[in-house]
């Protein structure tokens, strides 16, 4: 400790189960377990501390989450879906309709690919990984 650190003494109650478990870890480490509390309390600020860091494979898999179609396709998806239900789609908006509900659909199954991917990754199930990413079922 410099002269800057000051101690402070707390005290703990733990259950006696709790306690045997820290000695027994304190000791396979050569430390007491006032020294072995401080290490873990100090760890545990640390990593909660730091912002986190995503590995590359976690990074690229958030990416391919996040793609879709792009502006103008989804505008135009929109307005397509629009006259279909007016019942006003020609043959050639059929077929574009057609075409970008394909791509989307692509889209969809290369995502949720990712989401299970970065499921195992971070050994959460695929329903608790999507809500922490906000993201909602379409049948929801």
């Amino acid at each position: 400790m410099n002269e800057r650190q000051v101690a402070v003494n707390v005290t703990l109650t733990v259950p006696p189960e709790m306690e045997r478990k820290l000695k027994q870890a304190a000791n396979q480490l050569g430390l007491s377990p006032d020294s072995y509390i401080v290490q873990v309390l100090q760890q545990e600020l640390e990593s909660r501390l730091t912002p986190a860091r995503l590995s590359t494979e976690q990074t690229e898999l958030l990416q391919r989450i996040n793609e879709s179609l792009s502006t103008a396709e989804w505008e135009r998806y929109r307005f397509l879906l629009a006259q279909r239900d007016a019942e006003n789609l020609n043959d050639r908006e059929q077929a574009e309709l057609i075409s970008l509900s394909d791509k989307l659909e692509e889209a969809n199954v290369r995502r949720m690919e990712a989401v299970a991917q970065l499921a195992l990754l971070r050994r959460v199930t695929v329903p608790e990984l999507m809500s922490t990413l906000g993201l909602i079922p379409a049948h929801a």
